[in-house]
């Protein structure tokens, strides 16, 4: 009786699966298809705020990336850093003399504000920023030379406030590197076009561009009421959707390094991205579980005894991953590694539902090699 209803259950689950992933093909194609602003026609006065803490050498290709806009408007590049004995200001340096024609400004932003570290280099900033749209990615992003065209180009309607973007990952080296940029590619930009399509909108901010505009930033007060959350990008944009701002999904993807991780790195990063997305959206998370329709089909050929039936429903279910993966992660993100980690899916999927199970085992968050409890998305520091 305990096989039947496993099996039952699982076949269910694959079947929502699978679902959801027809859905996600949907919502990709009307991203693709949906009608875009030209980005030639609008070029405001943008700051670039990059908040640094430590350097890995493909940060500087990253900085160097956003000296290289084709961008009619006037745009500058404020970094900012605990201290100058942080290593990134070598960097900063290295970049003034390479583009000279660019307005790069260094920052020292020595108070700690809140336990989001980053967040409150980002406020300590921004009262230095000159310009009226504001810029944030995070210090690995690599962006296309028509970066800022592209991002500042939905804001020609008044009432767009913040803008954001797709990301792929650029992995290094180790299996989990590349499980884990497999999983942005195929699983995590699917699910965002997904909600975007859903819900009628985004809701919500990605940490690889947050475009704002003061107006938007005014009405929630700024960034520093986001010094206690993990999730800071998702609060800034649920809080401007909140304000009735729009919040655009722009055409540009950019591009972020995943570490050579370790297995214990990568499981402490899922599972501090699971956990802040399970605080940050309650319900929407707990729907992932009808989601996984990879591993519930794997898991009803084990519970049926490898029957024809569940056979033939695991090749439904992974035909129709694989076609979400090709989409969303060459089609859209135009990632060429899907390609050659595509076989790594399967390992990928059950981890990732691993990983939502255990998610709800524990509200800790290992972050900078700090721990942290969560309670309602907000970061408390272990002692």
């Amino acid at each position: 009786m305990l096989a039947v209803l496993v099996e039952s259950i699982t076949t269910l689950l694959a079947l929502c699966g699978m679902g959801f992933y027809f859905a996600a093909l949907w919502s990709a194609r009307s991203f693709v298809h949906r009608k875009r602003r030209k980005d030639d026609a609008f070029h405001p006065p943008v700051s670039i705020l990059k908040p640094l803490k430590g350097f890995d050498p493909d940060m500087y290709a990253a900085f160097a990336s956003h000296c290289r806009q084709q961008y009619s408007g006037e745009y500058e590049i404020l970094f900012g850093v605990n201290s100058l004995e942080d290593p990134a200001v070598a960097a900063v340096e290295r970049l003034r003399v390479e583009f000279p024609q660019t307005q790069i400004r260094l920052m020292v932003t020595p108070e700690i504000l809140g336990p989001n570290g980053k967040v409150s280099n980002l406020a300590q900033m921004l009262s230095q920023a000159r310009h009226p749209y504001i810029v944030i990615n995070d210090s690995d992003i690599r962006v296309s030379p028509y970066y800022l065209s592209r991002v500042m180009a939905p804001f020609q309607d008044p009432k767009v406030g913040l803008v954001t973007a797709l990301y792929r990952g650029r992995a290094h080296r180790t299996v989990w590197s590349k499980i884990e940029s497999l999983g942005i590619a195929t699983d995590f930009a699917a699910g965002v076009l997904t909600a975007r399509k859903l819900e009628g909108g985004v809701r919500f901010g990605l940490g690889s561009t947050l475009a704002l505009s003061r107006a938007a930033l005014d009405a929630i007060g700024g960034l520093l009421p986001l010094v206690e959350y993990l999730a800071d990008d998702y609060e800034v944009g649920a809080r401007i959707a909140a304000k009735m701002f729009q919040v655009e999904l722009c055409d540009e993807v950019v591009e972020t390094a995943v570490p050579a991780y370790s297995f214990r790195q990568f499981w402490q990063h899922q599972l501090r991205w699971a956990r802040g997305m399970r605080d940050s959206r309650k319900r929407g998370y707990a729907g992932v579980l009808f989601t996984f329709g990879l591993p519930w089909a794997l898991l009803n050929v084990l519970a049926s005894g490898a029957d024809l039936f569940s056979i033939a429903l695991l090749s439904m279910v992974l035909a129709a991953r694989v076609l979400l993966a090709l989409a969303v992660g060459v089609g859209v993100l135009r990632d060429r590694a899907v390609l050659r980690d595509l076989w790594l899916l399967p390992l990928r999927d059950l981890l990732a539902l691993c990983v939502w199970v255990w998610s709800y085992a524990g509200d800790t968050v290992t972050w900078r090699g700090q721990q942290f409890h969560l309670n309602q998305g907000k970061l408390i520091a272990r002692p």
